[in-house]
């Protein structure tokens, strides 16, 4: 089976580092045009865009304040035309105990959500208007694992938020199917990024790997791959769908 991502341009949120890093490197390796989205870590993004094999380009969004996402995609496509997939890959994780004092508490629940929900809410909303001229598109959205088990009471935030988006998806394929558009869900379990090193120093590495089947933690790199063939057509028919990658540590 030849997977070929040639003549798309595809957009990447998170890019710059983790799951979304190795996501946007095995999409240039299949032959795309790759968008690499960043917000703080410029310097990284810039790396990753010398290392890409195909065209590709970096462009900055803060994905926690709504006015910069809204006209992120149509300003993109002005730029550089269509888009015919988006992986809404970026995402935060902030401790929050419920001990905390409810007003800080709140302020994390609201910045997480801003981020993982309703960011990802706009994106797909604006990639579906600039799809459906074309009558194609695909969208693949990360979530996790916490989505469908729950997380800790100290991430009673990030699994709301993520918990999102496996509706989000499933409407927007429902939905949107017969205009060409599929969309798709992958929910990692905890792969071993910047990100889960801050998680790892907190609750000991033992801890992630006595909760798995296998006897190493998920790498970004074990995650790319599927990206890449839900990007390609090839799974057009599993639209809607959640594809769990978490190394057997939560089992549907």
């Amino acid at each position: 089976m030849n997977v070929s991502l040639k003549n798309q341009r595809i957009l990447v949120t998170g890019a710059s580092r983790g799951i979304g890093r190795a996501i946007a490197k095995q999409l240039s390796d299949s032959g795309a045009e790759v968008i690499i989205h960043f917000n703080s870590n410029q310097i990284e993004a810039e790396k990753l865009l010398q290392e890409l094999k195909n065209s590709a380009f970096i462009e900055k969004c803060d994905l926690s304040d709504s006015s910069q996402v809204s006209g992120f995609i149509p300003s993109l496509v002005e730029k550089y035309g269509p888009l015919s997939g988006i992986v809404n890959n970026a995402g935060i994780a902030i401790s929050a105990p419920d001990t905390l004092a409810t007003d800080d508490w709140l302020a994390i629940w609201e910045k997480t959500m801003a981020v993982n929900s309703t960011a990802v809410g706009i994106l797909c909303k604006e990639f579906v208007d600039q799809a459906k001229p074309q009558k194609e598109g695909r969208i693949v959205n990360i979530s996790s694992r916490a989505a469908f088990r729950g997380d800790t009471t100290d991430y009673l935030a990030y699994g709301a938020s993520k918990g999102a988006l496996v509706s989000l998806t499933r409407s927007m394929a429902r939905h949107y199917g017969k205009q060409g558009i599929k969309a798709f869900l992958i929910a990692p379990g905890f792969t071993r990024t910047d990100m889960a090193e801050e998680i790892l120093s907190e609750y000991g590495e033992e801890f992630a790997l006595n909760d798995i089947a296998l006897n190493e933690l998920t790498r970004p790199e074990d995650i790319a791959p599927m990206v890449t063939l839900l990007c390609s057509g090839l799974a057009d028919h599993a639209t809607g769908t959640s594809i769990d990658i978490n190394a057997g540590s939560y089992v549907r």
